[in-house]
């Protein structure tokens, strides 16, 4: 037991994923957002009394229901398959046949090891194939895929693989850089240092094109 114990610890402390997909339970829905804010409220309370807090003064009094609706309305909304963008396309019909860019655009995740927030920014791009999505769907899909437990490397596969599958093209990449407060605030402590994951689709692994997407967003070709 303990063996096991030290290994999830060091697969925790290094960031490594167990899976491509967000590990979930056949029944995670099975009760209400409501039933789950419940649950999640007196969760907290243990917590917070077990740390020695006094949960009678009026600035902790809210806490662990405020705590709760955050988790199942907010920074984990994403795991709600309802709450799923819907990714609308549209012809290309004015023929543009370029790479189009949507850079910088604001990830906050949550590290699934310690719970902690991913700050950064995503550089997403595609070709069109005869479809087009709208620039403020780029956004919602990277926000829906944030919006849980993550590790970095899978949120940026699962933007492409989901701008992918609305396209109808393998001419999608995605790059982002990040910080970890798991590795800012706690650990190693190092609050300088940012993480880098991409993932490139059809002609995004040729050279030149990769060359002009990381010349747009301004990353040194280094992947």
């Amino acid at each position: 037991m303990i063996q096991n114990e030290e290994l999830h610890d060091e697969i925790g402390d290094n960031h490594i994923s167990s899976s491509a997909k967000n590990p979930m339970r056949e029944d995670a829905f099975a009760i209400s957002d409501d039933e789950k804010i419940n649950k999640i409220k007196k969760d907290v309370e243990n917590i917070l009394q077990t740390l020695g807090m006094d949960l009678t003064d009026d600035s902790l009094k809210g806490t662990p229901n405020r705590v709760a609706k955050m988790f199942v309305k907010e920074i984990f909304g994403g795991l709600n398959p309802n709450k799923k963008p819907k990714a609308s396309t549209f012809d290309n019909n004015y023929k543009y046949g370029e790479m189009l860019v949507e850079k910088n655009i604001i990830v906050y995740s949550t590290c699934e090891h310690h719970l902690l927030p991913i700050i950064g920014r995503a550089h997403v791009a595609y070709i069109s194939n005869g479809r087009v999505i709208g620039l403020s769907k780029m956004n919602r899909i990277v926000e829906y895929y944030a919006k849980r437990p993550q590790v970095q490397e899978r949120l940026t596969m699962q933007i492409v693989q989901e701008l992918q599958k609305a396209l109808g093209t393998e001419d999608v990449a995605c790059v982002i850089d990040a910080k970890h407060l798991c590795v800012n605030s706690r650990g190693i402590s190092d609050i300088e240092s940012s993480t880098v994951t991409s993932e490139f689709g059809g002609k995004f692994k040729e050279a030149q094109c990769k060359r002009e997407f990381l010349d747009y967003i301004k990353l040194e070709t280094r992947f």
